[in-house]
């Protein structure tokens, strides 16, 4: 039982959702960066799974991928978040 293919709205709505959820996830918190970085992540894990050989198809699926790439997208703009963040006096909870 396949879902069949997903149309360009329907990815972008996806991927726009799998990026908030990755933010979310990754605490990040950019301004609608992550919307870009949501949608970047689903069409490339997804170009990806679909180059390997899976082809799945459906909303679902491209949701899971699109949240995991997003995430791997993420990781290095979580570090520089990090790394650059001012450090706080410990009475200054």
């Amino acid at each position: 039982m396949t879902e069949g293919e997903i149309g360009w709205l329907t990815a972008i709505i996806v991927g726009f959702f799998a990026g908030w959820m990755a933010d979310h996830f990754m605490h990040t918190h950019l301004p609608f960066g992550w919307a870009v970085i949501g949608m970047s992540g689903a069409f490339i894990l997804n170009a990806i799974a679909e180059r390997a050989g899976y082809h799945w198809g459906g909303w679902v699926t491209f949701l899971l991928l699109g949240f995991f790439g997003a995430c791997l997208l993420l990781i290095p703009v979580r570090i520089y978040i990090v790394r650059t963040r001012v450090p706080r006096q410990p009475d200054d909870w």
